[in-house]
């Protein structure tokens, strides 16, 4: 493995921190990017990785993310992200969760956790017991999962406008990759609204009894990304979005909640190329976070509830800007963050 500062998705990071407890088999990495605002939030990704340098690259990439994510989103707050290590069974533990939360505890407050990709609102309170630095707790916010959706659809909402000159969403087609906490909540509120859906998930169970529910269609993981739509919401992993899956869509914008949609920089360009509208991700889905730092701030539910209703707000000040400079929204949107963290 090379030195993580040679690794493409290092970006002047604050702090790599590798945590290995040998009595518990716990592998952990915590990457803080940024702290210029408050301390490094973000949640935690219990996930099994073929190789360890792929937990590196995701923690590194991940991390900078929640740096413009929090900018952005305009809370006290710096970006950071951890990787546990699974096995292949996804073996979780008590002991491994306390030697994880040990490993929180050791940074002395600088990062914050919260939940991510297999880890549960259950498991922060198990953390709690360990660590007071552990955000997304019963009574803090909790499952960030609703507020994420709301945001994203919000975001959605915004996108349709901007792309497609429509008011509303009935009868947009709004094909979804991912229909988890996430995305099967994105699918909830744009149906009451009277949107076409079409889903596609791993898990094809859940996609169909979703579907059913909705009465939306349901096609296989390897097709929802070439369908024919209006809007194309990735709401599953991240790097979906390459240059061959982009020559494949047949979409007028891109909106969802998955983080870091786009497999390289270049993409963002490739995007515009084709004259598809992004909308980019930390700032469409970064619903989750405002609600879950919600004890960073002081007016609780109406300081969240404003927070994810000015998402809209956000986008369509990134698309104006990049409408006036030819540049791509991705690229604005990462300028605007980075001038808010002090890296311009």
């Amino acid at each position: 493995m090379p030195s993580p500062f040679d690794l493409p998705d290092f970006d002047s990071h604050e702090g790599i921190h590798l945590f290995q407890d040998r009595a518990t088999g716990m592998t952990a990495v915590i990457a803080i990017h940024s702290t210029t605002l408050g301390p490094a939030a973000g949640g935690t990704r219990f996930w099994h990785y073929a190789e360890s340098s792929n937990a590196v690259t995701d923690a590194l990439r991940l991390s900078r993310g929640m740096s413009y994510k929090n900018a952005m989103a305009g809370l006290p707050a710096g970006g950071g992200k951890a990787v546990i290590l699974a096995d292949a069974k996804r073996t979780k533990s008590p002991e491994i969760l306390a030697a994880f939360a040990r490993a929180v505890d050791s940074l002395g407050g600088r990062y914050i956790t919260a939940q991510d990709v297999g880890m549960s609102e259950a498991d922060m309170v198990t953390l709690s017991q360990t660590t007071s630095h552990v955000a997304g707790l019963p009574g803090q916010g909790g499952d960030p999962g609703p507020s994420t959706a709301r945001g994203i659809y919000l975001g959605v909402c915004s996108a349709v406008k901007q792309a497609l000159n429509r008011e509303s969403v009935r009868g947009v087609h709004i094909a979804i990759q991912g229909v988890g906490s996430v995305g099967g909540g994105l699918a909830r509120l744009l149906a009451a609204d009277g949107a076409r859906l079409t889903v596609a998930d791993v898990d094809d169970e859940r996609a169909a009894v979703l579907a059913d529910e909705l009465g939306a269609a349901v096609v296989p993981v390897d097709v929802i990304m070439s369908l024919e739509a209006d809007v194309f919401s990735p709401c599953a992993l991240g790097a979906v979005l390459t240059t061959q899956s982009i020559a494949a869509l047949r979409v007028a914008a891109v909106a969802g909640g998955a983080n870091n949609q786009l497999a390289t920089e270049a993409q963002g360009a490739e995007l515009a190329a084709h004259d598809i509208l992004y909308a980019p991700d930390y700032v469409i889905n970064a619903g989750g976070i405002i609600n879950v730092l919600r004890h960073l701030g002081k007016g609780g539910d109406a300081e969240v509830n404003a927070r994810i209703d000015g998402i809209p707000g956000r986008l369509e000040a990134i698309w104006r800007e990049s409408a006036a400079t030819g540049d791509t929204p991705a690229h604005v949107a990462d300028r605007m963050a980075q001038k808010l963290i002090g890296r311009v």
